[in-house]
């Protein structure tokens, strides 16, 4: 385990490849994470949870005994007990069985489902953690593309650049960030989220609840 200052958060890892798991611990501790606990099945996953109460888990999918969806039916199950717990999920493959139940839990605050390809740049995906683990949603765009089309009711409304807008939110971006990935101007992607709040009848409460909200909407409408 890492000593870090006092700002840095404390990560529980599961993974059941020793290597890949050694190798996550170190990357994360290189970037002012505190490691509290790495382990490599669902069961030692929930007891290190109680046993330390971290601020973050970041946990495989495929894990013994059966390599199915072990690692995510222990995530379902520790943000039902605690619904307020940031839990990233790294995948080989897009898995959407418990997807659903997982993005739901606390209306999707403080959830990230991320491929492990796609993990390559490494400040990015500290950034992500520590967006998540501030209340953000964080979904892998590889993801969202496996998860579209079958039905897109919740989605009629909305126009082809409404719906880019609003699957570069489901990455989990700022405005800012929207703008640059989109080449439009800051002010446009404020126009472009104000419609998709209004055509997807989100109410004006808190902006971070209704961004979370919007993702969510897109999400099930991508996966119905």
């Amino acid at each position: 385990m890492s000593e870090a200052g006092p700002e840095a958060l404390r990560v529980a890892i599961a993974e059941d490849n020793t290597l890949l798991r050694e190798g996550l611990q170190v990357l994360l501790e290189r970037n002012d994470f505190v490691v509290v606990a790495a382990v490599g099945a669902p069961g030692d996953l929930v007891d290190a949870v109680h046993a330390t109460a971290p601020d973050l888990v970041v946990t495989d999918v495929r894990m013994p005994p059966e390599f199915q969806s072990e690692g995510l039916t222990a995530a379902v199950r520790l943000r039902e007990e605690d619904p307020t717990l940031p839990v990233v999920v790294l995948s080989q493959y897009v898995e959407q069985s418990y997807v659903a139940e997982l993005l739901d839990s606390s209306g999707g605050a403080g959830i990230g489902y991320l491929l492990k390809d796609r993990v390559s740049d490494v400040k990015d995906f500290a950034a992500t953690l520590r967006r998540v683990h501030a209340g953000g949603t964080a979904v892998d765009p590889a993801v969202i593309n496996q998860l579209i089309a079958r039905r897109r009711d919740p989605l009629e409304r909305l126009t082809p650049r409404e719906r880019e807008v609003l699957a570069v939110m489901a990455e989990g971006h700022s405005n800012a960030a929207i703008a640059r990935l989109l080449f439009v101007s800051e002010a446009a992607v404020v126009k472009h989220i104000g419609n998709i709040m209004m055509k997807l009848d989100l109410p004006p409460n808190d902006d971070q609840n209704r961004r979370v909200a919007a993702v969510l909407a897109y999400l099930r409408g991508q996966s119905a």
